[in-house]
């Protein structure tokens, strides 16, 4: 199974709205290892290890906005190599 990392920056509703919460939950029912963490500028910092298919499932979920009152308005993603060592996903 070849993991996949990614880091995401997505910016629009996503600070105040149980963003970084609502993303830690997909990322554990995904089997998701990384973190969320609010950024000065408003956006939301997202670093993701998985199994590429759950990485598609994943960021999906992120583009969406897990949070109902959230609303994604801008998304960038690049690929980590090395990919980074978690050994869960935290909210900072």
């Amino acid at each position: 199974m070849a993991m996949i990392a990614k880091r995401i920056q997505v910016g629009g509703r996503v600070q105040g709205v149980g963003f970084r919460w609502m993303t830690l939950m997909v990322a554990q029912q995904l089997h998701i290892v990384g973190m969320a963490q609010n950024q000065p500028d408003g956006t939301v910092l997202i670093e993701a290890v998985g199994p590429e298919a759950a990485m598609a499932k994943f960021t999906a979920a992120v583009k969406a906005s897990p949070s109902p009152s959230g609303k994604v308005l801008s998304y960038h993603e690049q690929v980590l190599d090395p990919i980074p060592a978690y050994s869960r996903f935290s909210v900072r």
